[in-house]
């Protein structure tokens, strides 16, 4: 197999070049032909700008037919593919910049800021690419030959460099290279069962590992077709759910399709697989879609440094909560604080040994080294229960774990007796500081529309009835939403900050 994952994918398009590879809202498709023949002239681009085997070529673009040529075309120089969140300000940009070092910079012809930012940094090169495909990359590009020879790559060669979330610190560079990359795409593909026919419905963001790594690269090694949107709406969505016959999202926006009057057993038929994942899948969610749609979705469960390492198995029926299997060729364990496995059915940190493992973060060899264990186990930071039949299921962040008065208390359990009361659409419990107790909970709450007034006093009482009194949180408070970051991930250091001051104050108060 070519290791260099741009042929990788080559080597699997259709012979017939003419069948379409991205079709679009406006009637317009894009052929492999097509594709390939955008992506070499990219290439050249790249090489006639001097961009050299593994440099960095970072990009902050809206989603576009043209943004997915680029990707390919740094695979196929050598260069090194740095997709930036779209909703980055100057001074997270500022430090991607610095950090990367990167020798071209793309992005959108109004993104002042980080043109300002590439000046004072002395990008070497910096070109435009608008949502409609126009700017100087396309323009630059035209006119240059179409063939272009793919720089020969080893399955450790570095392909991309995805930016962590920076939740708690600065954001780190992971690093994937092009043998990980494939694992995964080719694991999935197989897993999954892909055939020829198979149509996917993309609704995606693109910098991020769920629409960039896990729809499209999964698409490419299968060969198929792609109804590519721009960003995701539940009624475009279901105006082209008949043509397709997989969707992956993520939880958000399958709770907008199980409320929408028009997602029935009759739009969803043609669909084999509904895929959730980058963030955890509420009972809820899961359970209204299935009534709506007739239809379960297959959880997953991956992570940037990893990709995917766990499914459910599309042949067996579903549970909310449950990421199904490790995939093949994936070795997971649960261990405890000294990294030493825990006890069938306790919790623990998940710890994997895989071949689409990262190759480590970009600049940080400390900060790779920690994250590994002696042994060469990965630790994710997920704490996981492994099912008696093997599957597992997530109970949260090792980081939002607490301690409170010496007993550990995992947000996920005080989560799902809260959410399970009437009116209630979501919550989130975060650890806070304590006087007496070291770390107690702050849960924050959401109510679905027309419910009535929530009672705490009433979340309480279930919350005592169920739990422990030492996981009960020590405050509750209703929200119009809960902070999220671009693949609908609960931003928890976002609702430590805002109530904050609140906590203190309640803290000082009572008796």
């Amino acid at each position: 197999m070519p290791a260099n994952l741009f042929d990788t994918f080559r080597s699997r398009f259709p012979k017939d070049r003419h069948r379409p590879f991205l079709m679009l809202p406006d009637g317009r498709s894009v052929t492999y032909g097509a594709l390939d023949a955008s992506a070499g002239r990219l290439a050249n681009l790249l090489k006639d700008l001097g961009v050299k085997t593994g440099d960095r070529v970072a990009v902050q673009v809206e989603k576009s037919p043209e943004a997915v040529f680029l990707y390919l075309a740094c695979l196929r120089a050598g260069a090194v593919f740095l997709p930036l969140n779209t909703a980055y300000r100057a001074d997270e940009l500022d430090y991607f910049l610095e950090d990367a070092e990167p020798a071209l910079v793309v992005c959108d012809p109004s993104a002042t800021a980080l043109i300002a930012l590439c000046a004072a940094r002395k990008v070497a090169h910096q070109l435009t690419l608008a949502a409609d495909g126009s700017g100087t990359l396309m323009e630059r590009s035209t006119d240059l030959p179409a063939a272009f020879d793919t720089v020969p790559r080893e399955a450790s060669d570095l392909a991309v460099i995805l930016y962590s979330s920076g939740t708690t610190g600065k954001p780190k560079g992971v690093m994937l290279t092009h043998g990980a990359l494939a694992s995964n795409a080719l694991t999935l593909h197989k897993l999954w069962k892909f055939v020829p026919s198979d149509v996917l419905l993309h609704t995606l963001p693109i910098f991020h590992i769920h629409g960039l790594f896990v729809a499209l690269n999964t698409s490419l090694m299968n060969g198929s077709a792609i109804i590519f949107h721009s960003k995701f709406t539940a009624d475009d969505a279901l105006r082209d759910l008949p043509r397709t016959t997989l969707f992956m999202g993520v939880p958000t926006y399958y709770g907008r399709l199980a409320a929408h009057p028009r997602m029935t057993p009759e739009a969803a038929k043609t669909v084999r697989l509904f895929l959730c994942g980058s963030a955890p899948l509420l009972e809820e969610t899961f359970t209204s879609f299935k009534r709506a749609s007739g239809k379960e979705i297959v959880e997953r469960y991956g992570m940037t440094e990893a990709g995917m390492i766990t499914s459910a198995d599309p042949q067996r029926p579903r549970r909310a909560g449950c990421v199904g299997w490790p995939l093949p060729g994936v070795t997971l364990r649960l261990a405890g604080g000294d990294n030493k496995d825990v006890a069938g059915g306790e919790t623990g940190e998940i710890q994997i040994k895989s071949p689409g493992l990262f190759a480590g973060y970009w600049k940080k060899p400390e900060k790779t080294a920690e994250d590994f264990t002696a042994d060469g186990f990965f630790k994710t930071g997920d704490l996981a229960v492994i099912e008696p039949d093997g599957s597992v299921n997530i109970v949260g962040r090792a980081k939002d774990m607490m301690i409170s008065g010496g007993f550990n208390v995992y947000p996920k359990e005080i989560e799902m007796v809260i959410d399970a009361l009437p009116g209630v659409a979501e919550s989130a419990v975060v650890g806070m500081p304590h006087p007496d107790f070291g770390e107690a909970g702050l849960a924050v709450v959401t109510m679905n529309a027309g419910a009535p007034p929530l009672e705490v006093s009433a979340v309480r009482a279930a919350l005592k009835e169920a739990l422990a009194n030492y996981k009960v949180p020590k405050m509750i408070v209703v929200a119009e939403a809960l902070p999220r970051n671009a693949m609908g991930k609960v931003q928890k250091n976002l609702l430590r900050s805002t109530y904050r001051a609140q906590w203190d104050a309640e803290m000082k108060a009572a008796p």
